[in-house]
């Protein structure tokens, strides 16, 4: 279809002192699904807020329909035809999930809002979702992926001819995210335009067929079919110039070294069996798995988060059982750079001097526990320094930096720390390409180091960017183990074969058929 539904042509918003956007320009068609690209601070958020309502242009036009229109607010937008999910969950915790999907027009009779209706819509949403919840059930008593089902469901209700999602699968699982998918292509096979925002680009590859992309505020590509474009040619012009992992200086670790961390044949109360692997000094080992392959509940009752029920831990051949946390990092120095960074890996409302040496309050601690400020903030500053974080200064509070800088403080604190084993969490999530490409230089750059990494990712390209051997986990199991040879394809049809248990055996090796 080439109907044109939503167009802007030359939008301008300016904040005080930011022009956040500077003429940009873009054509939403029906049954296109439309990918909006950007690094973070390129105005998609910004251009998201003026499709919608939330903020006027200062310039520019926008047109439905080939008509101008002036969206004077969010509901105004929702009548019009757009819809939009927002990354930050916009749900009403204590209503149920039938009152927050028929929330913007609920049924009425009489002129009252007629409760007992609403279950019937509201099931028809869920359905198109594949979704089989409950409609009374309070919102606050589902999941986090559920959650943002449920949003998607609220745009279903509102039968919306422009659909704008902003990163949909970062809380969704592998296998919730294919079912959006399928939702988006019944979307538009009925004429609805979808725009899709995300960071992870093999979706955006394998999903849509137009894009456009942001840089700093302006439409560095517009519009345009997406099968005239690579992979690469999207990232330079997202960042402007060419990122690639070859950039990453040489590293090659040691495979005769002693293992800083062993677990031989480790079960847990959560399910593992026989769980065996080894890290070594300088080496980044991945642990790769779809979600709820069991990667995050190993490495927590490592950390004797969870009970070990059978098997050994050795730390530099030593056995040993760690009772918490705090254990592993003050006896053992082993630290753990969460995936929940906003609610697990940094303290939102606090300074970041104070973020950074939480982990050493006890080693500068003078007489009657005095942590001095000038002792705080240098082993503060330098870290800042080493790690390129981006602050206004020592005294900002941690909830105002951007995702990738809250990640960098978190991790600032572990080396703050001078942590001997290093386990990482899904580091990038919701990070734009460039953020993505400074945190791997860092990580390669402490493994080049000697600091041995744990890696934890569910992103396949992250994966073979980093690690040097990956360790395939599904039903809480290593399933096998893939030598990295850096060559993407190869390495991707490897891994997914394990997991979907075909082909390979139980453990491949360097130099093997692919």
């Amino acid at each position: 279809m080439n109907d044109v539904l939503l167009e802007g042509r030359e939008i301008v918003k300016v904040f005080p002192g930011v022009r956040a956007l500077d003429g940009v320009g873009l054509r939403l068609t029906a049954g296109s699904v439309h990918a909006l690209l950007g690094e973070n601070g390129a105005g998609k958020s910004t251009l998201i807020k003026v499709l919608t309502g939330v903020h006027a242009p200062d310039g520019g036009r926008l047109t439905w329909r080939g008509e101008e229109v002036r969206l004077r607010s969010p509901l105004e937008a929702t009548r019009t035809g757009i819809g939009v999910v927002h990354q930050e969950r916009n749900l009403i915790p204590d209503f149920s999930v039938a009152e927050n999907i028929t929330l913007q027009s609920p049924p009425a009779r009489r002129g009252f809002v007629d409760r007992g209706a609403m279950s019937e819509p509201a099931l028809r949403c869920l359905a198109e979702l594949d979704l089989d919840l409950d409609p009374l059930r309070p919102v606050r008593e589902l999941s986090v992926a559920q959650q943002q089902l449920v949003e998607i469901a609220k745009a279903l209700y509102t039968e919306s001819r422009v659909l704008l999602l902003d990163e949909p699968t970062a809380s969704l699982s592998p296998r919730e995210a294919d079912r959006l998918f399928g939702v988006v292509r019944r979307l538009t096979a009925r004429g609805t335009c979808v725009v899709f925002v995300s960071h992870k680009l093999e979706e955006v590859f394998a999903l849509c067929d137009t894009v456009t992309v942001l840089r700093d505020g302006r439409s560095v590509l517009e519009s345009s079919p997406l099968a005239g474009h690579t992979h690469d040619d999207i990232v330079n012009l997202m960042v402007g110039r060419a990122h690639t992992a070859a950039e990453m200086p040489p590293r090659t670790p040691d495979r005769t070294a002693a293992p800083v961390l062993a677990l031989d044949g480790v079960s847990t109360a959560d399910g593992h069996q026989d769980v065996s692997l080894e890290v070594r000094p300088g080496e980044i080992v991945g642990l790769y798995g779809l979600v709820g392959a069991g990667r995050s509940e190993l490495v927590k009752a490592v950390l004797g988060l969870d009970r070990i029920t059978a098997g050994e831990i050795r730390m530099h051949g030593t056995p040993v059982r760690i009772a918490s946390p705090r254990q592993a990092l003050h006896e053992f120095g082993i630290g753990y750079l969460t995936e929940n960074r906003k609610e697990e890996g940094v303290f939102l409302d606090q300074p970041i001097h104070r973020n950074i040496t939480v982990t050493v309050w006890k080693k500068l601690a003078k007489a009657l526990g005095y942590v001095p400020a000038a002792e705080e903030r240098k082993a503060a500053q330098d870290l800042v320094d080493r790690l390129g974080i981006r602050v206004s200064g020592l005294e900002q509070n941690a909830g105002e930096l951007s995702g990738g800088n809250q990640q960098k403080v978190s991790l600032a604190k572990w080396l703050a720390a001078d942590t001997r084993l290093l386990v990482v969490d899904e580091p990038t999530v919701g990070v734009d390409v460039r953020t993505k490409h400074a945190f791997h230089r860092l990580l390669w750059e402490l493994a080049r180091e000697g600091l041995p990494i744990l890696l934890i990712s569910s992103d396949l390209t992250e994966m073979i960017t980093l690690a040097d051997r990956v360790l395939v986990m599904a039903d809480h199991r290593i399933r096998g183990e893939v030598d990295n040879d850096g060559d993407y394809e190869r390495m991707s049809g490897r891994i997914i074969r394990i997991i979907h248990d075909r082909a390979l055996p139980a453990v491949t090796t360097q130099g093997e058929a692919g």
